[in-house]
C-alpha cells in the first residue's frame, strides 16, 4: 500500500472523521497530545503527518485575478491551507478569526514566515471580489483562491479533506458541506493539521515552533 493510500485509510478510519460539516458546529478534535512526534520533536498540539503529502497542482484564480496553483501559493516557508466559504454560518469564521489571531500574537519574523491560502468551496458564489472583502475583515494577508467546483473537488481529494459539492441551488441560503480543518504545509509539504477547535493559544504556538523549523 502506498503512503498516500495508507494515509487515506488513516484519515479516513477515524483521525479526522467527523470534520464534515456544514459549516455548522462538528464537536469534534482532531486527536492531539503529546506522544505525536515530527522531526525529533513533541508535544505538536496539531496532528503530525508521516511523509507529508504536497500540495497540488490544479488551477485556480487568486483574488487579484491571476492564474495560480496551490502548489504555486507557497510563498513562504510554512503555508497554511484551509476550504471553506464566505456564506459559512459559523466554523469558517471561527477558524480564519483564530488564527489572525494566533498570527497576530506572534513576532515578526513568524509572521514573515507563515501565509494562510483560503480555497472557497462555493465557486457560485464566491468571487474573486466576495473572497477577497471576506478575508479582509479577518487579516488582509490572507490568500484566497476561487475556481470551478470540480477543480475544489480535485483539490480537496489530494489534500485529504472531506468535501461535497454545492448542490446548484440558486437560492442564497444554501450550506456547503467540507472538512473544517487547517494543514500545515512546511516547504510544500503536509506536516500538521487541526481542527477548527484548536485554541488559539495551541496554533500560536505551534505556528512558532513550525516557523523555527524553516
Amino acid at each position: 500500500m502506498t503512503t498516500a493510500r495508507r494515509l487515506a485509510v488513516v484519515l479516513t478510519a477515524g483521525l479526522l472523521v467527523g470534520l464534515l460539516a456544514g459549516c455548522a458546529s462538528s464537536g469534534q478534535q482532531v486527536a492531539q497530545g503529546a506522544d505525536v512526534t515530527a522531526n525529533g520533536e513533541r508535544g505538536w498540539h496539531g496532528t503530525t503527518v508521516p511523509d507529508g503529502y504536497p500540495l497540488p497542482a490544479v488551477p485556480f484564480t487568486d483574488t487579484a485575478g491571476a492564474s495560480t496553483t496551490l502548489a504555486d501559493e507557497a510563498h513562504t516557508p510554512v503555508t497554511l491551507v484551509f476550504f471553506g466559504y464566505t456564506h459559512c454560518p459559523d466554523i469558517c469564521n471561527v477558524v480564519l478569526a483564530n488564527l489572525a489571531s494566533a498570527l497576530r500574537g506572534t513576532s515578526a519574523a513568524v509572521r514573515k514566515d507563515v501565509r494562510l491560502v483560503f480555497v472557497s468551496t462555493d465557486p457560485q458564489r464566491d468571487t474573486t471580489k466576495v473572497v477577497r472583502g471576506y478575508l479582509d475583515r479577518f487579516d488582509p494577508h490572507f490568500a484566497g483562491l476561487v475556481g470551478p467546483v470540480d477543480d475544489v473537488a480535485k483539490a480537496a481529494r489530494a489534500l485529504y479533506i472531506s468535501y461535497e459539492k454545492p448542490d446548484g441551488s440558486t437560492g442564497g441560503s444554501y450550506l456547503v458541506d467540507h472538512g473544517t480543518y487547517t494543514t500545515a504545509f512546511l516547504h510544500g509539504k503536509a506536516g500538521l493539521v487541526w481542527s477548527d477547535t484548536t485554541p488559539v493559544a495551541d496554533l500560536r504556538a505551534d505556528l512558532v515552533r513550525l516557523s523555527g523549523l524553516a
